[in-house]
């Protein structure tokens, strides 16, 4: 259903005495809803601060196409670019937030690892 198109939606309204020819009323309400979101911004922090595999960059283009269908008029086709732009960046900083993990705990336990990786190799050159 396209929010851009104003829904209307009609109740029958009943004048007249009971049981006596009844006089039918409608009452159209229109109900709009917020247009979609582009997410331009947690793009372009994508593309800035969370490199991996060049994500970033995809989601500003979706982004990009996602405003150009709102301003053309095309909510379906903006909602559906918001949406992949929205996937993309989540997975952008998804893996970001594991590879910033992975170097801290890498950091932490560099000399436990490194002692058994040197350990290892030591066994096997005696």
């Amino acid at each position: 259903m396209d929010p851009e198109r104003q829904q209307v939606e009609a109740f029958p309204l009943k004048d007249g005495p009971p049981g006596g020819p009844a006089l039918v009323q409608y009452t159209a309400l229109n109900i709009t809803s917020e247009p979609p979101r582009d997410h331009i911004i947690w793009s372009l922090l994508s593309f800035f601060f969370m490199p991996p595999c060049c994500l970033g960059l995809a989601a500003i283009i979706y982004s990009i196409k996602a405003r150009d269908r709102k301003v053309v008029g095309d909510m379906d086709g903006a909602r559906r670019y918001g949406s992949t732009a929205r996937g993309i960046n989540v997975a952008a900083t998804v893996l970001f937030c594991i590879l910033v993990i992975s170097m801290v705990a890498l950091l932490f336990l560099q000399p436990y690892v490194a002692g058994v990786i040197l350990g290892t190799f030591s066994h096997k050159l005696i």
